[in-house]
């Protein structure tokens, strides 16, 4: 993310701080206060994957609040919980691989691109669309197997008589799991190692384009929120802005938020299709998890093309708060990690 890039047309009215680029990174001090600042906002965001998660799989739609009410009742607050351990160890090594491929790939491709002679707004925009393609594919090989675990946890809960009511007779995961290791090796004896990558490819489909697209987003994002600054500084007639950390901290979250939302949007169907392909085990036979247009074909026939979309309330809002909260954390953990001071 380069804050420089606010544009050509708004530099002479707003002094933007230096982007911190990966060279300029303690490598060890960012990967070890990013695992402890990543497990807290994970921890923060949790429930809300988790009602999204059962959403997904239920055959009939159930509001996001009628959901939530139904596993506090049923099962308490730890319920809102189910899977977090196992998710949050695969959370860290994941977002790890994530930021080393995203800060490599932007910084090497931002380079080479100013070098072709291309505008340096094109070039950041392209160079995080390239970043957060590469960072989705480094981080997929490590989620997905978490994914397919940590989503058998959150949804297990749904054996109770009363979520059948709600669920109908789609039968999420029939196995009961005492914990995550317990949950892989059922799923590793079960399926071998393909089904810890079940809903691999749709993964790929949906997190890598969705990476890029977000990147280049909030890079297009900063540099419209930036430019309405420079209206406002024209308007009150200042001939300079020069922002503080919280502005600037405003303005990135502000992106972020933008860019999370519009990606929710695009990808809610892949999302569905994808939970529901790690999700059960079985399909009418029993023999075999369901392929993606056998996953269709069962989401039209419950609830129409809208069934695809069932969950996008508290994906959405997971989204958009996430992309708010990470990268506001993201770049407070980079000035942290900087090797150089009055950065």
């Amino acid at each position: 993310m380069n804050l420089s890039t606010a544009g050509e047309e708004t530099a002479k009215e707003i002094h933007v701080p230096t982007d911190i680029n990966w060279e300029m990174l303690d490598k060890s001090k960012f990967f070890f206060l990013g695992a402890g600042l990543f497990s807290g906002v994970s921890a923060t965001l949790y429930p809300a994957v988790l009602l999204k998660t059962r959403q997904q799989v239920a055959r009939s739609h159930i509001s996001c609040f009628r959901s939530a009410y139904s596993i506090i009742h049923l099962e308490g607050f730890r319920g809102l919980y189910r899977g977090f351990g196992t998710s949050l160890m695969g959370t860290i090594p994941a977002r790890a691989l994530y930021m080393a491929a995203l800060e490599v790939t932007k910084s090497n491709v931002g380079t080479t691109a100013v070098k072709l002679g291309l505008p340096e707004p094109s070039a950041a925009t392209i160079a995080n669309a390239a970043a957060g393609l590469s960072a989705a594919i480094a981080a997929q090989l490590v989620w997905t197997p978490v994914d397919v675990v940590s989503q058998r946890l959150m949804v297990q809960g749904t054996e109770n008589p009363k979520f059948h009511k709600n669920l109908g007779n789609l039968s999420a995961s029939s196995s009961k799991y005492l914990g995550g290791i317990d949950a892989f090796w059922k799923v590793l004896n079960m399926d071998g190692p393909r089904g810890l990558y079940r809903g691999f490819g749709i993964s790929m489909l949906t997190y890598a384009p969705s990476n890029a697209v977000w990147w280049a987003s909030y890079s297009v994002a900063q540099r419209l929120v930036w430019r309405g600054m420079s209206c406002c500084v024209n308007g009150n007639g200042s001939s300079t802005l020069i922002p503080d950390s919280k502005t600037v901290m405003a303005v990135q979250g502000v992106s972020a938020a933008m860019a999370g939302g519009m990606s929710a949007l695009i990808t809610m169907p892949l999302d569905t299709i994808k939970t529901r392909l790690q999700v059960l085990d079985s399909y009418e036979s029993g023999q075999r998890g369901p392929t993606i247009g056998q996953t269709v074909r069962s989401l039209v026939r419950e609830g129409g093309w809208r069934a695809c979309f069932r969950g996008l309330v508290p994906r959405w809002t997971s989204m958009s708060i996430s992309a708010a909260t990470m990268i506001t954390t993201y770049e407070f953990l980079k000035r942290l990690s900087t090797k150089h001071e009055g950065v």
